[in-house]
């Protein structure tokens, strides 16, 4: 049985998104969010670096919780599990990744855009799944639309999240957290601009606190 992802982290109601291309941004960007009270991160596997800030981050920041994004195939989950990270994520959901998904139970986020994509997760034992691209699917009406056919079913709405969206979707009751690339976008990061970030992520912690 795979832990739930919202267990993992802690009961946080927003993860930042993160993109990483040099390796040295790894640690200060994690100690950064989880100094401000943002505990997990989801690193997204679009980068030559991602895989060894992933390490990094896993055996340099305890306190924080890693998850890796963008994953599209059974070798990518192979090699995010090896890094050490404690959950994973995908932006869809391929019949070649969830036969992957079903030979571990390392707790993951499939991605799903559709009724049917919740369904056939669903029926494969996950409780919780990512909406992605959220404000292109619907939203936070997609969310109030399949809260009765799929109600056992929570979700954590990422793509086109932001400051002023994000309380309402994690006012939905199938909506245990959002994620979002407004707190750490890859220009901050390069720029190490961590007090920018910084504001961004103490502004994001509060959120979905009410």
């Amino acid at each position: 049985m795979r832990d739930l992802v919202s267990s993992i982290c802690k009961g946080a109601k927003v993860i930042p998104v993160v993109v990483i291309e040099n390796v040295e941004d790894a640690v200060p960007l994690a100690r950064c969010l989880v100094d401000n009270g943002l505990p997990a991160v989801e690193v997204t596997l679009r980068t030559p670096a991602a895989l060894d800030a992933i390490k990094a981050i896993v055996n340099e920041v305890k306190d924080c919780i890693v998850g890796v994004g963008s994953i599209l195939s059974e070798e990518q989950l192979k090699a995010s599990i090896d890094a050490g990270a404690h959950f994973g994520v995908s932006p869809g959901t391929s019949e070649t990744l969830l036969n992957a998904l079903k030979a571990t139970d390392w707790p993951f986020l499939p991605g799903s855009g559709t009724v049917s994509e919740m369904m056939t997760l669903r029926e494969a034992g996950f409780q919780e799944l990512k909406m992605f691209p959220a404000s292109i699917v619907g939203g936070v009406g997609m969310l109030k639309a399949v809260s009765g056919p799929v109600g056992d079913i929570s979700f954590c709405p990422t793509g086109g999240v932001k400051p002023e969206n994000a309380e309402e979707y994690l006012s939905q009751k199938n909506c245990f957290a959002v994620g979002g690339t407004w707190i750490a976008p890859l220009a901050d990061v390069n720029a190490k601009n961590w007090d920018a970030i910084a504001e961004r992520a103490k502004a994001a912690s509060k959120l979905g606190q009410a």
